[in-house]
């Protein structure tokens, strides 16, 4: 095993245990409801848990993760050995940060919320926090190139990760809902602003794609010879 890979792993244990022992937000006092005009309204404390336990997931699965698949993604056709490095450290680093935050979030409603996983958010959720885990062992332990495991370690990190990054985003719009149903309050503005971002990321994620394709196009009209119009039938 690589020594950053050691280092790598050490550092997400340890960083886990801290979030594990470290009490964010205390789950021994009660969450008081209280009543207004026939309507059942969450507590203040309560109310700021879910949103930052929200913000914690978005920015995870909503934010980051999209953008370091967009970064490796760019590293496909880059061909200076530079610019390879800083776009695969730029995917780690992102990678790392959402799963810790992601994994602070799930702490968060563990210890916080009634998890009666009746509704699809959390049960979705749950799933999610179990993929991504498994995405970081297939970062951490990926086969040297050329091995015959590459071509199929390959495939499964591509697969889990597309999948983390569809349903992450799918569930932020859902705890969106969720979000909406507990507190009451109008999401029209965060759907509208998430799907922006989102659309950004994803025009660029495709953009990319076809630039080397357009930068082809310009070098070989650039080259073509050029035929006088009279011996155009």
């Amino acid at each position: 095993m690589r020594i950053h890979q050691k280092k790598f792993i050490s550092f997400l244990f340890q960083t886990c245990l801290v979030l594990l022992l470290f009490p964010t937000v205390s789950s021994s006092q009660p969450h008081h409801k209280i009543k207004d005009n026939n309507h059942i309204k969450m507590s203040p404390r309560l109310e700021f848990e879910i949103t930052l336990h929200g913000f914690l997931l978005w920015a995870s699965m909503g934010f980051l993760m999209p953008l370091g698949i967009l970064a490796i993604r760019l590293s496909n056709r880059e061909e200076n050995p530079r610019w390879l490095r800083i776009l695969f450290y730029v995917h780690t680093i992102f990678q790392m940060i959402a799963v810790l935050l992601a994994t602070a979030g799930a702490i968060m409603s563990i210890k916080n919320f009634n998890n009666l996983f009746n509704n699809n958010h959390q049960r979705l959720g749950v799933a999610l926090y179990g993929i991504i885990w498994l995405q970081v062992f297939f970062g951490i332990f990926r086969p040297k190139r050329g091995s015959k495991r590459r071509s199929v370690w390959f495939f499964s990190h591509w697969i889990l990760g597309t999948a983390v990054t569809f349903l992450g985003v799918l569930n932020v719009y859902i705890g969106l809902a969720a979000y909406h149903e507990k507190t009451s309050k109008g999401i029209t503005t965060w759907n509208l602003l998430f799907t922006i971002q989102i659309s950004l990321i994803v025009f660029f994620y495709l953009f990319q794609e076809k630039w080397f394709y357009i930068q082809k196009q310009r070098v070989v009209l650039s080259n073509e010879e050029i035929v006088p119009k009279e011996m155009v039938l």
